[in-house]
């Protein structure tokens, strides 16, 4: 076994028994292991064998090693594999963090970031402990309604998960998720911070209301609605947004990058006048940026509001500068 650990710094270690693999862990302490749980009839496990294979190659000093899930269940099932392929690492023989799923780059990402990190502390401290709790708290106070799940309302990773998005949509609940998939430290942590021990978990205001099972009951018995915040319609949250600070500039791009022409010329215009305005960017909300369209009735970006009314896009903007009737306006003067 010591000549597998030794061909372990050079490229992937196959794992036949779970015997095997405690001795690996043994041999490997004082490294960073990466272990890939796989199967031969996934294809997308072939494809990340074979980043594995590139990334030892990288990090001699990372040792990988690569294990057929099923050929090994009571290693699958120390360690909650539930699908392939599912990656774990480990430092001082214990688990530290863990990716489901062929995201190479995320996979890259980790294996660069812990090989760099140094040597992982043997046994927990009570402080790391005190601050994961806050960290979990602010989480699940993070939004009004916050949903703790296996992948994105866009891509969700799991049944259970995808049946939540499905039913917090249908009732039109404004809610922020977290993808327990992408830490591993949030995902174990959570199931003892809230007493529940499986996803999707849902807060409301930072108190656990349940899992798929409760939020159906919760659906059934018509509480869901009075219990959850619901999402503003598109033209009420447009409202508020014209009128979030008196000159409302929608550009693509921000104040400090703006990510056209227009945009950037109508800010050097808008700075030139000394008054205070804010700016939404509309490249990051599609929502809005095709819903405004339609509530100002002008197709184009940028878009200036003064006191929630449309005055124009670059164009308009530049002839009001000509004709001297810029600054009253955006001072409502006018």
């Amino acid at each position: 076994m010591a000549a597998g650990a030794v061909e372990a710094v050079a490229a992937v270690v196959e794992v036949g028994s779970a015997g095997q693999f405690e001795e690996l862990l043994r041999l490997t302490a004082k490294s960073l292991l990466v272990v890939h749980f796989w199967a031969p009839w996934a294809p997308q496990c072939a494809q990340m064998n074979d980043v594995m294979a590139e990334l030892a190659r990288e990090h001699p000093q990372v040792s990988f090693v690569k294990l057929e899930a099923e050929a090994v269940p009571e290693v699958s099932e120390k360690y909650e594999i539930s699908s392939v392929p599912t990656f774990l690492f480990f430092k001082n023989s214990q688990k530290m963090d863990r990716l489901d799923g062929a995201h190479a780059p995320e996979l890259t990402k980790k294996v660069q970031r812990h090989a760099s990190s140094g040597s992982f502390p043997p046994s927990g401290n009570e402080h790391p402990k005190e601050d994961l709790t806050l960290r979990l708290k602010k989480l699940t106070h993070a939004a009004p309604c916050m949903l703790f799940m296996k992948g994105t309302p866009q891509e969700p990773r799991c049944g259970f998960s995808k049946q939540m998005v499905e039913i917090l949509n249908k009732h039109n609940i404004q809610f922020s998720s977290f993808d327990i998939f992408s830490d591993e430290e949030v995902r174990q942590g959570l199931k003892t911070y809230s007493n529940w021990p499986t996803y999707p978990q849902l807060y409301v205001s930072g108190e656990l209301i349940g899992g798929l099972d409760i939020i159906k009951e919760l659906e059934a018995s018509k509480e869901l609605d009075t219990i959850c915040p619901k999402a503003p319609k598109l033209e009420e949250r447009l409202k508020v947004l014209t009128n979030k600070a008196s000159v409302m500039l929608f550009m693509k791009g921000n104040k400090q990058e703006a990510k056209c022409g227009f945009s950037r010329q109508i800010l050097e215009i808008l700075n030139s006048t000394g008054v205070e305005y804010e700016t939404f960017d509309i490249l990051e909300d599609e929502e809005v940026r095709q819903g405004l369209k339609t509530y100002s009735n002008w197709p184009t970006y940028p878009q200036l509001y003064v006191k929630g009314e449309l005055v124009g896009g670059l164009d308009i903007v530049k002839e009001l500068k000509e004709n001297g009737e810029l600054l009253p306006i955006l001072k409502g003067e006018n």
